[in-house]
């Protein structure tokens, strides 16, 4: 597995990881220490903001999953993965999909993250979160 391989698996664990210990190790092991979060929801900066979101998220959804759609692609310092959140305990309803670009530094790890909803969540009202 190449290292910048390894990085976007850290990345995917980091999502998937509900204990705070191994976050941390995901998160230090995937980003940046100023990571850069751009989603429609808003700009979350540092790994301490994204694993806040994520804890948020999984205490109002319950058990999520998210998982890559297909393989990543990757060139130039940046990687586009293409997602789907899945929930419920047997991870059977799809939630939303989309694709995240990540920007990646010299030593491959996470620099900045931008989310677009390929399928938003039922009800989402983008425009409510500008």
């Amino acid at each position: 597995m190449t290292e910048t391989a390894e990085q976007l698996e850290q990345y995917v664990r980091f999502w998937n990881t509900g204990t705070e210990r191994e976050q941390r190790a995901y998160a230090e092991a995937a980003f940046t220490d100023g990571v850069e979060y751009r989603a429609q929801i808003g700009i979350l900066t540092g790994a301490q903001a994204l694993i806040d979101f994520r804890d948020q998220f999984a205490a109002h959804m319950g058990t999520v999953t998210f998982r890559l759609r297909e393989q990543p692609q990757v060139h130039h310092g940046r990687a586009r993965l293409r997602w789907e959140i899945l929930t419920g305990d047997d991870a059977g309803t799809s939630f939303a999909t989309g694709t995240d670009v990540l920007h990646l530094d010299e030593d491959g790890r996470i620099s900045s993250v931008s989310v677009f909803l390929d399928r938003a969540p039922e009800g989402f009202d983008p425009d409510a979160h500008h």
